[in-house]
């Protein structure tokens, strides 16, 4: 469980600069440039990102179990799961999804963290998916009280963009749903 917890502490509190110490970050890439600081950044994430693959593979050997969630969570998790994939893409692309959700990313995260504890009930379950959520609403409502930052991106908002999003999200749902989440995570949604 150290590793998972590990992971979980560097990946997070990496993800975190901006919400506890804006002032630090920005002297940072002022004092050393923003391509040092993403790829310090971009290290640390990996770093953490592999700590909490190959932890919570770890901690799934030995499960211990906190609550056994009926099995009809599953399935309510297979349809949370679906707007997730949109919201990720909507994203990357600016359209009223995007408009509306504000941060569709931060809300595709925590969507994706209650549809994984409602049909998980481990100890690493609960730390993994509940450290995302805890995450993800401390960075939302931190969003609210930082000045916004104007996005520049090649694409101007159109409602053609939130089909493109649909598209590009559905295509992504199925495609791990049918292949990858078995391959990568050992667990098939589906079974």
């Amino acid at each position: 469980m150290f590793v998972l917890i590990a992971g979980l502490a560097i990946f997070l509190i990496g993800h975190s600069a901006k919400i506890v110490a804006p002032g630090w970050r920005e002297g940072v890439i002022a004092r050393y440039g923003d391509n040092a600081w993403k790829g310090v950044y971009s290290l640390v994430a990996l770093v953490g990102f592999v700590l909490i693959v190959w932890g919570y593979g770890l901690a799934r050997q030995d499960p211990v179990v906190l609550y056994s969630p009926p099995v009809w969570t599953r399935h309510l998790a297979l349809v949370l799961m679906m707007p997730v994939f949109v919201m990720l893409a909507a994203a990357y692309i600016p359209g009223r999804i995007k408009t509306t959700l504000k941060h569709p990313m931060l809300a595709a995260v925590k969507l994706w963290a209650v549809a994984h504890l409602l049909a998980n009930g481990t100890l690493a379950d609960v730390l993994l998916f509940g450290s995302f959520l805890a995450w993800a609403v401390c960075d939302r409502i931190s969003l609210k009280r930082r000045p916004e930052v104007p996005q520049i991106t090649g694409l101007s908002p159109a409602p053609a963009n939130d089909v493109v999003a649909l598209v590009i999200g559905a295509t992504l749902y199925v495609v791990f749903l049918v292949f990858l989440h078995e391959w990568l995570f050992g667990v098939s949604p589906l079974a």
